[in-house]
């Protein structure tokens, strides 16, 4: 990777533009963004203003345009604010940041391809990216032969940070959620049997299925139903019907909150009233769903990375920075996107240098007190930190407690 320091800040500022959801098959999933999903306000798709003086150049890869949009706007909403802050206090190492994002469009391909114009066009020193699985499983494997350092927000595939050691990420992944959400029913909720019903089409969703099986077996929890459906898929009821014969003590629902949305609703219906379970991609399910209905969602719990009523200062004023800059509330990505920038820069800070080697070493040695919380990283470059349990009552959602194994 070339290293050089090249010329001035970049004001970091995207072109309002609302854009439709999704996500590795979505924490995201598909549609329009609801107003308090924190994505709107679009990017252009290079964000490169002439520059005018020495600067440090970051990437970015994101979907701006296309079916998952929804969190790549999220994440990048917030990589611009960072940067943007950063910027404002000095910049990293006396310099300014210099952010070149590019629109892969959800797509592997063309995340490749974006890759390679931010290391050998523009000579960025590091990557904050991709946001979902399948680009940036595509695009870890490019950063390791290139030895450029890369963290992404919010790809959960356990694969993604296993191509090598410059890959990272400040998500949990797949399996630690469904190991989690299997502890939470049998420690907290006293589950001695569960359902799961998951979409076999998804690698989130079948990860986190598989981890929360294997893990409520050893619990001594029965998994007296595990129901599959096809992507897409808006009709449960027949998969429900084995689910509520089975007359289990809790449901998981390892999937995107459109989906969620749609299942609870029919699983009630259904006359199902067992606790439901989920995982980070619930997050934004008040969004999608009717407000009339979100009785549905009584008596539910889902693991996030944060959670919006904490006291913490520094996160209720991104928060309510966010929602000034660009109209609406920020969400999960948006706040993995701004801790994951944030360890970057720290890490350069701390390497002292734009050498690729040192920002990785630097890296390693993360422990930033960030919105989500301090975070370290493992031997695998994933986070080690508590996770957040919320439920959902009277329409909106309330913290239950940090939990972890």
């Amino acid at each position: 990777m070339k290293k050089r320091i090249l010329a001035s800040f970049l004001a970091a500022v995207m072109a309002a533009a609302m854009a439709g959801c999704g996500g590795s098959p979505a924490p995201a999933s598909s549609g329009a963004p609801a107003a308090s999903d924190g994505n709107s306000a679009a990017p252009a798709q290079e964000n490169n203003a002439a520059p005018s003086g020495d600067t440090i150049k970051i990437g970015g890869l994101a979907p701006l345009t296309g079916d998952v949009s929804q969190y790549g706007i999220a994440v990048n909403n917030a990589i611009t604010m960072a940067i943007e802050k950063a910027n404002a206090n000095g910049g990293v190492l006396g310099q300014q940041i210099e952010y070149i994002v590019e629109d892969e469009k959800g797509d592997p391909n063309e995340a490749v391809n974006a890759y390679n114009k931010l290391v050998n066009n523009d000579n960025v020193v590091a990557i904050v990216g991709d946001v979902t699985t399948k680009p940036t499983q595509a695009v870890a494997q490019k950063s390791v032969d290139d030895n450029v350092p890369l963290i992404t927000a919010s790809a959960t595939g356990e694969e993604v940070t296993l191509a090598g050691e410059n890959v990272y990420r400040v998500c949990f992944i797949d399996p630690y959620q469904g190991k989690l959400m299997a502890n939470y029913a049998s420690k907290k909720l006293s589950a001695k049997s569960a359902a799961i019903l998951y979409d076999n089409g998804d690698p989130y969703s079948t990860g986190i299925a598989d981890a929360f099986e294997a893990s409520a077996k050893e619990l001594g929890i029965e998994i007296a139903a595990k129901e599959g459906y096809q992507t897409g898929s808006t009709d449960f009821n027949s998969q429900l019907t084995k689910v509520k014969a089975a007359n289990p003590d809790v449901l998981l629902l390892p999937v995107y909150y459109n989906d969620v949305v749609l299942i609870a609703d029919q699983a009630r219906a259904n006359g199902i009233e067992c606790a439901l379970l989920g995982a980070d991609g619930w997050d934004g399910v008040l969004g999608k769903i009717d407000p009339s209905k979100t009785d549905v969602l009584k008596n539910s719990y889902f693991c996030s990375q944060y959670s919006a009523e904490s006291d913490d200062p520094d996160l209720q004023a991104f928060l309510s920075e966010y929602r000034e800059k660009f109209g609406n509330d920020a969400n999960m990505f948006s706040v993995l996107g701004y801790d994951a920038t944030n360890i970057l820069i720290d890490s350069i800070q701390r390497a002292g240098s734009t050498d690729s080697q040192a920002i990785i070493d630097a890296m390693k040695a993360t422990n930033y007190k960030g919105l989500t919380g301090t975070t370290t990283f493992d031997e695998n470059r994933n986070p080690v930190r508590s996770a957040v349990i919320l439920t959902i009552e009277g329409g909106a959602y309330k913290f239950v407690e940090n939990f972890e194994i």
